[in-house]
């Protein structure tokens, strides 16, 4: 009988799709605790040297390399970063927090630190989040705004490396391995062209429509 019970347990969570609860309609700063503070370990892709978790809603546009297209039911679009080289550095995070900005804190939770940072531009919002040495950028409208940040918080606090492949892949080839040129824990709104750089978002998403989804489920 206890096997049938922990057995219905584990399929609601399976079925939840790694809900927390606890996720608040309206809060940001509340969702972001609540998420990033949750140590459940659940992963549904895996890449060379990395895994991680897309939540339900969220589906695969394009993937290369490190760096991955996603695209919620909204049609907004998340350009999803995985920096293995900072990570196999352990950059340190050197994010300082935005008193201009609509929304600015710096993160750490589980000895994993980071940064989230909210631009309001042209009665948009462009959120950035760096979190466990991945980048997650999107520009949204206010009434998605509560819910692209938990989707960002889900997937950056996700991220899983696999230290021994990295080692392979970054350690013995570091010469040749095709390094980004930027510091993770920079944000964009610190650059002179912060507004057209976020009125490209824009531009993309008017492309959406002609762009194929597909799944991605790699060993």
């Amino acid at each position: 009988m206890k096997r049938i019970v922990i057995l219905l347990v584990s399929l609601a969570f399976i079925v939840s799709g790694c809900s927390v609860h606890g996720i608040s309609n309206n809060s940001i700063s509340k969702n972001i605790k609540t998420i990033l503070s949750d140590n459940n370990k659940i992963y549904n892709v895996n890449f060379d040297g990395y895994k991680y978790y897309v939540p339900r809603g969220l589906k695969f546009i394009n993937k290369k390399e490190s760096n991955s297209l996603l695209q919620d039911r909204y049609g907004n679009k998340y350009y999803f970063y995985v920096d293995v080289i900072s990570y196999y550095h352990k950059v340190k995070n050197t994010y300082k927090k935005n008193d201009d900005a609509y929304y600015s804190k710096k993160l750490n939770y589980n000895n994993k630190t980071g940064y989230i940072e909210i631009n309001e531009v042209e009665g948009k919002y462009f959120i950035e989040c760096v979190f466990n040495y991945s980048k997650v950028e999107v520009y949204v409208s206010k009434k998605h705004l509560v819910e692209a940040v938990n989707n960002i918080c889900y997937l950056v606090k996700s991220v899983k490396y696999n230290d021994k492949v990295l080692d392979s892949l970054v350690g013995e080839n570091e010469l040749s391995y095709k390094e980004e040129k930027f510091n993770i824990f920079n944000s964009k709104s610190n650059s002179s062209d912060f507004l057209d750089y976020v009125k490209e978002y824009d531009n993309d998403k008017k492309k959406s429509s002609d762009e194929e989804t597909f799944d991605i489920n790699e060993d």
